[in-house]
This record gives structure tokens, C-alpha cells and sequence, in this order.
């Protein structure tokens, strides 16, 4: 597998993707630890840090990217999100959690990139999402 930082075009603090495990045409798994030194969870309840839900959600686009370019099936372009769906939190996600994504390649062609996420510490769905991105070349 690719360095994360070939694959994504994030750099930090936004860049929220730690290691990819596996990337086809079908499935995408890739893992992030939030460390409690990110700079959200100085304002986002500093008594009781939670990964923000967007966050999750970006989290899970970001790994959706990452395996799609780790495939090449869409070339060097850049994928930016166009609309999230049926998104649902089901637990909080604190410092320090492993967070397992696993993504589902929904819809793939040459303008566009629909898919599915699943956001996991250990055996619970934290959060769950299906968004679309345009695919494009990228702004000279």
C-alpha cells in the first residue's frame, strides 16, 4: 500500500486517515486513532472529548479516497464530497479508540463516486454514512 499522504491531498490537521489495509474495486479498509491532542477536542466538550460527528464522517470520505486511489480506477483525479446521506451515530468515539472504516464502493465512474462507510471501535458501530463526490481533475 501507498504512504496515506500519496493517496489523500489532506495534510494536518485534516488529514484523518492513519493506514490503509485493503483497497479494491468492491471494499475499502483503512484505520484512524484520534490522539487527544487533536485540536477539535479542545473546544468540542473539553470535559468529555468526542470525535465530532462530522469528523466521523470526513473520516470515513477521506478513507473512501485513499482506497480509491490506491486503485488507480479513477486515475490522479480529486474527489470532492457532493452529498452525504442516511448518516447515523450510534456510539461516541473517545481519545485513544481505534477506529476501524470499512467502505463500500457503491457507484463508480469517470464524474462521479458513490459509496458507503461503517466507522467501528472494536465490535460497535460508532457511525455510518453514504455520500457521493464529484471526481474531477484538480484546480491549476
Amino acid at each position: 500500500m501507498k504512504d496515506i499522504k500519496e493517496l489523500l491531498p489532506h495534510r494536518d490537521p485534516f488529514l484523518f486517515i492513519d493506514r490503509l489495509e485493503k483497497a479494491d474495486a468492491e471494499e475499502i479498509i483503512a484505520y484512524r486513532t484520534y490522539t487527544k491532542d487533536e485540536p477539535f477536542f479542545k473546544g468540542h466538550f473539553p470535559q468529555y472529548p468526542v470525535v465530532p460527528g462530522v469528523i466521523l464522517v470526513e473520516t470515513m470520505a477521506q478513507a473512501g479516497g485513499a482506497g480509491v486511489s490506491q486503485t488507480g480506477i479513477l486515475g490522479d483525479n480529486l474527489f470532492f464530497l457532493a452529498s452525504v446521506d442516511r448518516v447515523k451515530f450510534r456510539r461516541q468515539v473517545r481519545p485513544d479508540e481505534l477506529v476501524k472504516l470499512v467502505i463500500k464502493n457503491l457507484r463508480v465512474s469517470p464524474r462521479m463516486l458513490k459509496q458507503s462507510g461503517v466507522a467501528m471501535v472494536g465490535d460497535e458501530v460508532a457511525a455510518e454514512a453514504e455520500w457521493m463526490c464529484v471526481v474531477g481533475p484538480a484546480p491549476v
